[in-house]
């Protein structure tokens, strides 16, 4: 007999700050140990490095793991399925009151010691491992993980097999089925029909998009979007700026190569680019052209931003972060004249990105495009598409996995009922095969 528990810690009330244990009788695996943006009121710039976790804690910012304290087990694991900060950025926080080993892809891993060689407050020294997609590790006797190659806004995501005597338990946070990406492979569809096969007892998966007919658009559709704005105008001499998230490595691919199309030299600003961009070229997932240009310190960002008002803004494209609206980030601060980039008339903002839907978000980047168009700036929203899985996606994910149980993570309670009345149109029973935890809750499955 085998009994697994469903620990949901954090990202079920709520989108951020995800975290769910999974125990394998005494065996514990955690996954995943992110932060809440929006409670530290900044999306990729995150700066939280003197905080105490407990502060963090009560905030909301970081899971409440205190709930550890009641679980019978050990941590054996710590398991990261990508490297977003509400994935990963609490790690430096929490993963020091685990004897455990942090597994991760090598791109994910890269910014995990990024993120503790950061910190102030704690002094993090777990073993850091990292493992490929379609490698297996084992971890006790009992359980062995597996990561299983998937798409989502941010290269080197994964989805996470836990392998039981009893059968797998599956972590899907997050993902797309993106068929044609522009950088990397597509999901490994043999390998989850595979395990549909050989069973599957739980399957935790994201509720983001769950409430979005149809199925998420291919990052190429986004390719061809940019190229359209950049490219396909007759008005090509005036100043464009474009944003998008630093950590979006094939969006900022397309983007450096549209420049080279375009004659203008790329220039990165902020220092997430910094973190994001330079990590993924020096670990040779992408090429960047002889010409490019990086800045993370603010100095240098106001020097860039100087030498291209003085040089000629049609000879530059500059890509910054800011597209939220967060306070103190680049493209902010252009709005309110506080660098020495100038807005004229004519100039291009293309938001390739989608606002983060919360009301303090919202109102943030509403001011700011207000600021932009005061200046005369012709804004370019939605240039984007989605990093995360549509309805029937989901649907899809179900029919070749076959669990046994389902437990939608990863949003708010409307997410997750948005994705209920699918898994019951698939045949999943709510509080029987089809479960809806809330922060601090294990659900008890036993297993012959």
């Amino acid at each position: 007999m085998t009994e697994i528990g469903i620990i949901a810690v954090g990202g079920y009330n709520e989108m951020g700050r995800n975290m769910t244990a999974i125990r394998v009788n005494e065996d514990i695996i955690i996954i995943d140990m992110g932060i809440r943006l929006d409670r530290v009121q900044i999306h990729e710039d995150v700066d939280i490095d003197r905080m105490h976790s407990l502060e963090l804690i009560e905030m909301g910012a970081i899971p409440d793991d205190t709930i550890m304290n009641e679980v019978n087990g050990n941590v054996r694991a710590i398991v990261c399925t990508h490297g977003h900060l509400d994935h990963i950025g609490a790690i430096p926080k929490l993963a020091h009151r685990y004897a455990a080993p942090i597994i991760a892809t090598p791109y994910t891993t890269a910014l995990i010691k990024h993120q503790i060689d950061s910190e102030r407050k704690f002094g993090v020294k777990n073993n850091i491992v990292a493992l490929k997609a379609g490698e297996t590790l084992e971890i006790t006797k009992d359980i062995t993980i597996e990561f299983i190659n998937t798409q989502h806004s941010i290269i080197d995501t994964v989805f996470v097999a836990i392998h039981t005597p009893s059968g797998a338990v599956v972590y899907a946070c997050d993902f797309k089925f993106d068929r044609t990406p522009t950088l990397g492979e597509a999901p490994d569809f043999d390998r989850l029909k595979e395990l549909g096969k050989e069973g599957v007892i739980a399957l935790i998966t994201e509720s983001t998009n769950a409430g979005r007919n149809g199925k998420a658009p291919s990052e190429l559709i986004a390719h061809m979007m940019l190229k359209d704005v950049l490219l396909g105008t007759e008005e090509s001499a005036v100043g464009m700026i474009v944003t998008t998230f630093a950590s979006h490595i094939a969006r900022m691919n397309s983007i450096v190569q549209f420049a080279k199309e375009m004659g203008r030299i790329p220039v990165l600003l902020g220092r997430s680019m910094e973190r994001y961009v330079g990590t993924a070229y020096q670990l040779g997932y992408i090429d960047l052209p002889e010409n490019v240009e990086i800045y993370g310190s603010r100095r240098d960002i106001d020097n860039a931003l100087k030498k291209i008002m003085e040089a000629g803004k049609d000879k530059y494209l500059p890509v910054m972060t800011g597209h939220q609206g967060e306070p103190g980030a680049v493209l902010g601060r252009i709005a309110n004249g506080e660098t020495p980039f100038k807005v004229e008339t004519g100039d291009r903002i293309i938001f390739s990105a989608n606002v983060i839907p919360n009301p303090m978000t919202q109102a943030n980047r509403y001011a700011l495009e207000t600021k932009l168009k005061m200046k005369g700036a012709r804004i370019y929203d939605n240039v984007h598409v989605s990093g995360h899985a549509y309805r029937e996606d989901h649907w899809e994910l179900l029919r070749m996995l076959k669990p046994e149980h389902v437990i939608p993570a990863h949003g708010t309670i409307q997410m997750h009922s948005e994705y209920i009345q699918m898994a019951e149109d698939a045949g999943y029973s709510l509080g029987d095969t089809l479960h809806l935890l809330r922060n601090g809750e294990e659900l008890y499955i036993e297993e012959d």
